[in-house]
């Protein structure tokens, strides 16, 4: 039996173990499992290729190997569902993530959809290298063997899958490297004086590994895989999914290598150090061993395509530090720009770097496996003699950078901050300072107690080192309504997949052609998130229609969202349609969903038939209703709607009258019980009785009883004061109580010390009753007026800003109605108050006095006279007024006051006279 060239290795690190222990136990027997793990993964007859995601020192050991080996199958970790769209990376700019894409759910729990899964790639990942060596070297057959994202999915507990930053999306993780042991990542920031993973990772491993070769890179990279692998704990049954997984592609490859007759000599398996370093034995290429069952997808429909991805979403997506992969792309772009190493690049791809052709060579042979770890571990890194220059040339440009943005920045600050970041290394014991340290040193030299600007030092930092790129995806590659979208806009004369926001400008009254682009934006504005389309200046409303526009047009920093819509539906009016349709027929749809449906199809989509159908189903909703909720938005949406009909259609739609009919039966239905509920709000029922109003007169021509609402009225009992003053305007508006009766209720709650405290919340009830009943507009005036006037200071201080957050909370919109009524019954000039009656004290003195009571004499002149010739007309107009004809003869005196008090009166005549000159003034 050969023995294995990690022999000694192996020994090695169980002396070490011994050492640092004491006794060879656990700690011997992981170092020693994972000296097995490498041996066992570089030996699989199929070479294995270990990666991390976005790492250039896995990118260059990947177009070195691919260009010495020469393999001609390529098997990829990737969902093997996104393999038709690789090709439409040659119309992209990198960054950008593969997307699959479903809404519609079959098999999958309701509440997950939509559901979307993204696999973003970046010039600088080893994923990239293979898919543009695949598909442009001819002969080269590239399979994506990951499970699909149909299984990715399946395999997910039931519980709500998580969010990332590329929406509501489970990111496909390829080469995922990092510690599931917190304590394991503790230790080694810790002891590698480094603030956070991404930072260790680049120092210990990308920058040894950049120069490195390929039996070095590998190995390396397999033994951290089985590190994390090994002391990572099973949170959730992670480790079996994984090991699940695992199974999957091997089996996937077994598959291929079947029924395509490829030799394994001549195939790569590219995939994550942590999975390359798999203990899963029993599923690598030999024939006698069982397969591994896989799952059938559901019935759920996939959608494919690319949407733009960046730096930064990447960063979040798999938890790094904000411009990690920004210092990852500018090291691969350091390492090309050096020399040998001529990277892949799919043909037709929008770089900054263009295409290398790939040179001609022999396939190299597979060498025999050999101890290159050892060597590796033991070895310090060689200093880069660039690293001085590069120093200098950062600290150079980020005085510049800081200049251009307000800082007092000066050559002195570009020495302090190079010095800075030579100490900054040695206290960290590194060979040279990295971005990091910097970043450190820039931020300590020149970033003072403010910024001056809106980018600080360290975002300085992020641009000098790369910035956050922001892929782009193609127009041959964009859906065929993120096409149609820009096609239809072409009359604006921008460029508009570009990153800007394009300023437009639309008459349409001078160019009655622009009015299609006009409604396309309106479209995009109800379709797209805030910021893509944005109007600065006209509307788009019932019976409204502008005739200049101007636009902020942002397609571009906005593509994704644009991408994403063109998986709905082949045009946005298509996907409008579908959206209304979806949200009205939804278990939790309501009567004022229905309505905004009904206005947005009337806006945007001008098809009566979905309209009515639309309508149809709000009468529908409103007649299943049990709360009123929505009572307000109904109110508004349906008036609205009304007025729109009433001025533009010779009569109303079929659906609109029955949604009268049916909201008057209702309402008046659950009147009562809205009343005296403690669930229901003043403005619930205040619309309610809005409703009731306003529509009263269409109802009753429609076949409605007005007997409904009068029994409603009669059998409300609120007991809530803002509830009680709503049921007293409501019986104004009905009738049955008069305005003298509500005065002199008023009266008696003003006069009440036990309810004065709750007087403002009668006062919201009165405001809310002006929506059924706007003519106690002057009423309440009056009501806030004598409360002003009568209550003392002590009393009314405290009560004012109770009464200002309850009109606040309850009735925003009415308050607007009080202060016009105030504003034209009172005076306007500060000379006309003092002489100013208000007109309510003069409707009471006016008021004849009650029944059985003495009235005052008839006063003389002409008019006196001719009444006074003719009693039977008086005696007739009062009989109708209902009272009697008892009145004095002209010119008779009044009769003194008879009985104790009119003797009280006379004996004391000076307190009469203090009396009458108190009233004179």
């Amino acid at each position: 039996m050969t023995q294995s060239p990690f022999a000694a290795l192996r020994e090695q690190l169980h002396d070490a173990a011994a050492a640092f222990a004491g006794v060879p136990g656990a700690l011997s027997g992981i170092l020693s499992g994972m000296v097995d793990d490498v041996d066992r993964a570089l030996g699989e007859q199929l070479e294995i290729f270990p990666v991390c995601h976005h790492s250039p020192g896995s990118a260059l050991a990947m177009a070195r190997r691919l260009r010495d080996k020469q393999p001609e199958v390529i098997y990829l970790e990737l969902c093997e569902d996104l393999q038709p769209i690789l090709d439409e990376l040659r119309n992209c700019r990198l960054p950008v993530a593969l997307q699959a894409f479903a809404t519609e759910l079959d098999g999958f729990p309701a509440g997950w959809g939509p559901l979307n899964v993204i696999a973003p790639i970046t010039e600088a990942s080893a994923e990239y290298q293979a898919i543009a060596y695949a598909l442009d070297t001819p002969g080269v057959e590239l399979v994506l063997v990951d499970r699909s994202a149909d299984h990715v999915f399946q395999w997910l507990p039931q519980e709500r899958p998580g969010q990332s930053s590329n929406g509501d999306a489970v990111g496909v993780e390829i080469g995922d490297l990092r510690p599931r042991f917190a304590e394991l990542e503790e230790h080694l920031l810790h002891h590698g004086k480094v603030r956070h993973w991404s930072e260790w990772w680049d120092q210990y491993v990308e920058q040894p590994l950049a120069a490195a070769d390929y039996d070095t890179y590998r190995q390396v990279m397999v033994l951290i895989g089985s590190l994390f692998r090994r002391l990572g704990p099973d949170d959730a049954g992670r480790l079996a999914r994984d090991e699940d997984r695992e199974r999957y592609m091997w089996t996937r490859m077994r598959e291929h290598l079947a029924t395509s007759g490829a030799d394994p000599e001549r195939c790569l398996y590219v995939c994550g150090a942590f999975h390359a370093a798999s203990r899963v034995e029993q599923f690598g290429l030999a024939a006698e061993r069982k397969e591994f069952d896989i799952t059938p997808r559901t019935a759920t429909t996939w959608l494919y395509g690319l949407v733009p991805s960046s730096h930064s979403a990447i960063e979040e997506q798999f938890g790094l530090a904000g411009g990690s992969v920004s210092i990852a792309a500018a090291t691969f772009d350091k390492a090309v720009s050096r020399g040998g190493v001529k990277p892949f690049q799919l043909k037709g791809q929008q770089s900054k770097r263009p295409a290398r052709k790939t040179p001609t060579r022999t396939p190299a042979q597979r060498e025999p496996l050999a101890d290159r770890l050892s060597g590796f571990l033991s070895r310090p890194p060689a200093l880069d003699e660039l690293d001085e220059a590069e120093l200098l040339g950062w600290c150079v440009d980020i005085v510049r950078l800081a200049r251009r943005n307000g800082y007092l920045a000066s050559t002195a600050d570009a020495i302090a901050v190079f010095e800075t970041s030579i100490l900054l290394a040695g206290m960290r014991n590194r060979a040279r300072p990295t971005p990091y340290d910097f970043q450190d040193a820039a931020v300590t030299c020149i970033e003072k107690d403010t910024v001056p600007g809106r980018r600080d030092v360290r975002r300085l930092c992020e641009i000098l080192l790369g910035g956050d790129r922001i892929g782009e995806v193609g127009y041959q590659a964009l859906p065929p309504l993120a096409q149609d979208v820009y096609d239809r806009l072409a009359p604006l004369g921008f460029d508009l997949k570009k990153r800007a926001v394009h300023r437009a400008l639309l008459d349409l009254n001078a160019d009655p052609g622009l009015a299609p682009c006009s409604d396309l934006l309106w479209l995009l504005v109800r379709l797209l998130p805030d910021g893509a389309v944005r109007p600065i200046m006209g509307s788009r409303r019932l019976g409204e229609r502008s005739i200049q526009e101007s636009w902020d047009v942002a397609l571009g920093h906005h593509q994704r969202a644009l991408i994403e819509l063109g998986y709905e539906g082949v045009t946005v009016e298509q996907v409008l349609e579908q959206r209304l349709r979806r949200s009205v027929w939804e278990p939790k749809a309501t009567a004022a969903v229905a309505l905004e449906a009904v206005e947005d199809s009337i806006l945007f989509l001008g098809s009566r038939r979905f309209t009515e159908e639309l309508g149809a189903r709000a009468v529908e909703l409103l007649a299943a209703e049990r709360t009123v909720d929505d009572a307000p938005d109904v109110l508004r949406r349906i008036r609205r709607l009304l007025a729109h009909y009433r001025a533009t259609e010779p009569a109303l739609p079929a659906w609109c009258e029955r949604f009268v009919t049916t909201g008057y039966a209702h309402y008046c239905t659950l009147l009562p019980t809205a009343f005296v509920a403690e669930d229901i709000g003043v403005r619930q029922v205040a619309a309610m009785l809005g409703f009731l109003s306003s529509m009263e007169s269409l109802a009753l021509s429609l076949g409605c009883d007005r007997a409904q609402l009068e029994i409603a009225v009669r059998q409300s009992h609120p007991e809530t004061p803002g509830k009680v003053a709503l049921l007293w305007g409501a019986q104004f508006q009905l009738g049955v109580l008069s305005l003298a009766e509500l005065r002199e209720r008023c009266d008696e709650l003003l006069a009440n010390p036990l309810v004065v405290p709750a007087f403002p919340q009668y006062i919201s009830g009165f405001v809310q009753a002006l929506e059924p009943a706007p003519a106690l507009t002057p009423f309440v005036v009056e009501v806030v007026s004598n409360a002003f006037a009568r209550l003392p200071d002590e009393v009314l201080l405290p009560w004012l800003p109770l009464l200002i957050t309850t009109l606040r909370q309850e009735a925003p919109e009415l308050v607007p109605v009080l202060i016009r009524e105030a504003g034209r019954t009172f005076p306007a000039t500060l000379a006309a108050v003092d002489a100013w009656v208000p007109p309510w004290t003069a409707a009471r003195t006016a008021q004849p006095a009650p029944r059985g009571e003495a009235r005052p004499a008839a006063s003389g002149g002409p008019v006196a006279e001719l009444l006074a010739a003719h009693p039977a007309a008086i005696d007739a107009v009062a009989g109708l007024l209902g009272c009697d004809g008892d009145w004095q003869p002209l010119g008779q005196a009044v009769p003194a006051a008879p009985g104790e008090v009119g003797a009280l009166l006379a004996r004391h005549p000076g307190t009469v006279e203090a009396v009458a000159e108190l009233l004179r003034a």
